[in-house]
């Protein structure tokens, strides 16, 4: 089993910047992927950056240059750095871990993040 526990959102203006970050907790050692997920109200959950054990990256187009992700091996965490917010960035987001030869997925509970324009 694998507890993730996200921090860092809140309220920011336009233009500004908030990191987020999840800890890991539990059976770490079988984590793969980690990814941050974001929902925005009467949208589908959506991927917004996703990083492998062997250090691949992946990003969604609308964050390509501003957000940037990150995973701290030793410290079981996953941040996510996000710069030059938008309004369209508001949403609840989701730190995910992805074990592949169980093919179990956790999430965490979520943390808002509201991007005032």
């Amino acid at each position: 089993q694998v507890q993730l526990v996200e921090s860092g959102g809140g309220l920011v203006q336009a233009g500004g910047s908030l990191r987020l970050s999840c800890a890991a907790s539990g059976s770490t050692f079988s984590i793969d992927d980690m990814g941050w997920y974001r929902q925005a109200p009467g949208k589908q959950r959506e991927l917004v950056a996703t990083v492998s054990r062997g250090g691949n990256i992946n990003y969604a187009d609308s964050v390509k240059g501003r957000f940037t992700i990150s995973r701290d091996s030793v410290k079981n965490t996953l941040y996510l750095q996000m710069n030059s917010l938008k309004a369209e960035d508001t949403a609840v987001y989701y730190c995910n871990a992805r074990v592949r030869s169980t093919y179990v997925t956790y999430w965490g509970q979520g943390t808002q993040v509201t991007v005032s324009s």
